[in-house]
């Protein structure tokens, strides 16, 4: 740079070429004069007793100006080729993003539409053989056993079969406790012709069953792990479902809101009152769940998202049948049953009360927790806690699984059930 700049100084001083030596003369500038051109001296001496150095420094300088010259297209060459490679490496990351998330959502179709299938082929299967024993629960056992045969015989099959139905099983975990809130939305109905007596009764019961039930689990659980020797360590981490997004959020509210006028405005737009108001209960069950998901953690130690999101469907509920002046019979409907209360209460119970009830109880094993909560909370407290502690849900499953064959096969003889009946009174 230094040379490139003397050059131009030097031809502006001398339009016509550096003049010689002999041709400035001794008298017209001394010999120990120096001459500055921006800042680089020369003395007229030193170009006396080198006479041809000048041309050679002008070579030299030109040539190095011609260099950089060089250098710099090559620079700029090389900043254009880079500039490109960095363009063409983000559009084809772009485009491996967008093919992986289509890839992604394929998975899933494909992965919990096989779930759906196989659910639904052995509804229709135990109808027509007139099986009254649950359908799920046997899918249940056959899944769990054919993943136990091929763990102990093939492992890689079994993982295999695992990795194909993740993406299945994360989004089921995810909205698991979504499929519980219909028989506790429908709670109302199903006690409000209980007399308040009886209703004390039952709330004795179910509370006094589930924390005894609870206990029973848990200590019987670590009580057999430690007979068989098995060390006490902490489960297998599982992977936690991404939070949900104010996207999420802000498209459910959206169809809460959209829906909601469309059945005030035409009741019978989808068929029927009953249909028409699908969508937007579903809708206000969706985002009150998103909500309670939302709240800090002490808040949702004594108010779980599920009983947010049926606050939610009951509220709107409620503000449609007022505002329609159809009533909340026509909303939510008139297929209640005690049963079905009773097992959405003791859930309830499960829900809000089982992690806490454990700490006390200082179960800190994954597998005796999970085992006490779905032994004793059902298929509400399974989701309560699988929400919280993804690790105790395989053992949540588990126990859920064993504890409904159980149930129902033990329910089924005549003694045992008669027992039952007559300690409810």
């Amino acid at each position: 740079m230094a040379s490139s700049v003397a050059i131009i100084h030097c031809s502006r001083l001398f339009p016509n070429g550096v003049p010689s030596a002999s041709s400035l003369g001794t008298k017209s500038l001394p010999k120990s004069s120096p001459v500055a051109f921006n800042g680089v001296r020369s003395s007229l001496k030193k170009r006396h007793e080198f006479p041809n150095r000048s041309d050679g420094a002008a070579r030299s300088l030109r040539f190095s100006s011609g260099f950089s010259q060089m250098g710099s297209r090559e620079i700029s060459s090389r900043s254009e080729i880079s500039v490109q490679s960095s363009t063409s490496d983000s559009s084809g990351s772009a485009t491996s993003t967008v093919s992986q998330n289509v890839f992604g959502i394929l998975h899933l179709i494909v992965s919990l539409g096989t779930i759906l299938a196989v659910d639904k082929f052995l509804k229709k299967a135990f109808a027509a053989a007139a099986i009254k024993f649950p359908s799920a629960l046997f899918g249940m056992f056959c899944i769990f056993s054919v993943l136990v045969i091929l763990d102990s015989t093939v492992p890689a099959a079994a993982k295999r079969v695992m990795d194909f139905f993740e993406p299945a099983l994360l989004f089921i975990q995810r909205w698991l406790p979504l499929y519980y809130v219909p028989s506790l939305v429908v709670l109302p109905l199903s006690v409000k012709d209980i007399p308040a007596a009886s209703g004390i009764k039952i709330c004795y019961i179910t509370v006094g069953g589930w924390l005894a039930t609870l206990c029973i689990a848990g200590f019987t659980a670590i009580a057999v792990r430690k007979l068989v020797k098995t060390e006490m360590v902490d489960a297998e981490p599982m992977a936690k479902p991404s939070p949900f997004s104010a996207l999420e959020i802000w498209s459910w509210s959206g169809i809460l809101v959209i829906s909601f006028v469309s059945a005030l405005l035409y009741p019978t737009v989808l068929g029927t009152g009953a249909r028409t108001c699908l969508p937007f209960l579903l809708a206000s069950t969706v985002l009150g769940y998103m909500v309670g998901s939302g709240l800090p953690s002490g808040i949702k130690k004594v108010f779980h998202p599920i009983i947010c999101c049926a606050l939610s469907a009951d509220l709107t509920a409620l503000a449609f049948g007022y505002l329609s002046r159809s009533g909340l019979n026509s909303v939510l409907g008139t297929n209640s049953s005690l049963t079905a209360a009773v097992v959405v209460v003791t859930g309830l119970v499960g829900a809000n009360f089982v992690q806490a009830t454990l700490d006390k109880l200082r179960f800190r094993d994954p597998i005796a927790r999970g085992i006490a909560t779905a032994s004793s909370a059902h298929g509400l407290g399974t989701a309560a806690l699988s929400a919280k502690e993804p690790e105790a849900l395989p053992f949540c499953a588990i126990a859920y699984a064993l504890n409904g064959i159980f149930g129902s096969v033990l329910c089924s003889i005549p003694a045992i059930r008669q027992s039952l009946l007559a300690v409810v009174g």
